[in-house]
């Protein structure tokens, strides 16, 4: 008997690691409120910080986030996401590389980690394309 609970634990430890990892991008890990790193909410990207910041806009218009403020010179948007005000900072590299930072403005970063994966995921899909002026008569 004690054999067998032995093997049970050990068994339990071995595949309780894979269990975890398997989940950790799942749909219901995305939407529940959880403690985020920092490390989750800054990304780099290859395309020059004009066409971040314009792509970044983009990104929380299409998730259906409230923008609150657009600074273009110093390149920020304050925006409300679920109750909760973000920070997305463009910070220029070089001309070929920026960096985007997306923090919640009380520094408490207890949210849902979707927020910021799909803004990134949606500026990762749309990056190629480069924005277009349009005319107007």
């Amino acid at each position: 008997m004690a054999r067998i609970i032995k093997i049970l634990l050990i068994s339990l430890f071995l595949f309780l690691p894979l269990q975890v990892k398997s989940e950790e991008l799942s749909l219901s890990t995305l939407v529940t409120v959880q403690n985020v790193p920092f490390e989750y909410c800054t990304k780099f990207f290859n395309t020059d910080a004009e066409s971040l910041f314009y792509l970044t806009i983009a990104s929380i218009n299409a998730n259906r986030f409230r923008i609150d403020e657009i600074q273009s010179k110093t390149g920020y948007v304050l925006f409300n996401a679920v109750n909760k005000e973000f920070l997305a900072s463009v910070i220029k590299i070089d001309n070929k590389h920026s960096l985007l930072k997306v923090t919640p403005t009380n520094n408490v970063y207890y949210f849902q980690p979707g927020i910021v994966l799909n803004l990134f995921k949606y500026i990762e899909i749309n990056q190629l394309e480069k924005p277009v002026q349009l005319k107007v008569n």
